[in-house]
């Protein structure tokens, strides 16, 4: 029993990673006025990126690194579009999802001939304390929560942050420069996404498969409502929403435990569970949070 407990926790600690690391980007991004809907299609870029550099040099930090930086090149895209084009934010994120997809799998063909998955890569060694087993990005995951609230909400430049997103013509008016804050504001979250999506590939599952960010994206987005904007609360939100993702790998591994049975089929059942999760947690939430006033409204100087 305490063993099994045991495994749900360390399950729990891996599966928050990137839910939390993209939860809190976003975070920082929304409270700019920026909404970015494209983390799908981030993680799913930066982890076939981290795949490809980690396969040819057999070094897993240096795929995170470029995980990082495929995560930046994003949001300055999206940045580019949201803030200085004035472009329809949810648009340009759906399209940089679909994206994503098309062109990961065609990549993934051309270099390895394989409609699934890539070969396996090196991974981060896993920090060993006792039973438990967890990777040193989860506790950066939670360094970065941490520090992201105490920036937002103990220093002038989160304050100036969040004026951008609350009421940017006061913010203007008081000398900040919106467009330049958003736009920061929009690669940094991208940047937290990207090491994410690295991290599912060498922090985790080791090998680039076509479904790897399987609605993490979505999910991190409802992270960001269930935390109602607070950091802090993307840290308990990561780790509830992991708890459910640990909870759906576990159940069909016990069962066939205990009665011999392979659950096959029904294992597909029970990984609906986040999900299924995600939809209770956010229909219970959404009525009491209050997101930033200007969030998705493409400011125009006048």
């Amino acid at each position: 029993m305490i063993g099994d407990i045991l495994n749900i926790i360390s399950n729990t600690l891996i599966s928050m990673v990137p839910l939390t690391l993209a939860g809190v980007g976003e975070i920082i991004t929304e409270k700019s006025g920026v909404v970015n809907i494209g983390l799908e299609g981030i993680f799913i870029l930066s982890a076939f990126t981290s795949t490809v550099v980690t396969f040819y040099t057999g070094n897993p930090y240096l795929g995170l690194l470029v995980g990082v930086i495929v995560g930046v090149l994003s949001g300055i895209l999206h940045g580019l579009i949201s803030v200085y084009l004035k472009g329809d934010q949810i648009i340009a994120g759906v399209g940089f999802n679909s994206f994503a997809y098309g062109i990961s799998l065609l990549a993934l063909v051309s270099l390895w001939h394989s409609h699934g998955s890539s070969p396996s890569v090196n991974k981060i060694p896993m920090i060993i304390v006792g039973s438990l087993s967890f990777s040193p990005l989860t506790i950066v995951a939670f360094l970065v929560g941490f520090a992201a609230w105490w920036w937002l909400y103990k220093t002038p430049g989160g304050l100036r942050l969040r004026a951008c997103g609350e009421d940017p013509r006061a913010a203007e008016a008081m000398g900040v420069n919106v467009y330049r804050v958003r736009f920061y504001a929009t690669v940094v979250g991208s940047a937290l996404t990207g090491l994410g999506g690295a991290y599912l590939v060498v922090g985790w599952i080791g090998q680039f498969t076509k479904f790897i960010s399987a609605g993490r994206g979505f999910i991190a987005l409802a992270n960001v409502a269930f935390s109602n904007w607070n950091p802090l609360m993307a840290i308990v939100g990561g780790l509830l929403f992991g708890f459910f993702e640990a909870l759906s790998i576990y159940i069909p591994i016990k069962l066939q435990e205990m009665t011999g049975r392979v659950f096959t089929a029904e294992a597909s059942l029970f990984r609906t569970i986040p999900y299924l999760a995600t939809l209770v947690v956010v229909a219970i939430i959404m009525k009491k949070v209050k997101m930033p006033r200007a969030l998705g409204k493409p400011y125009i100087k006048e």
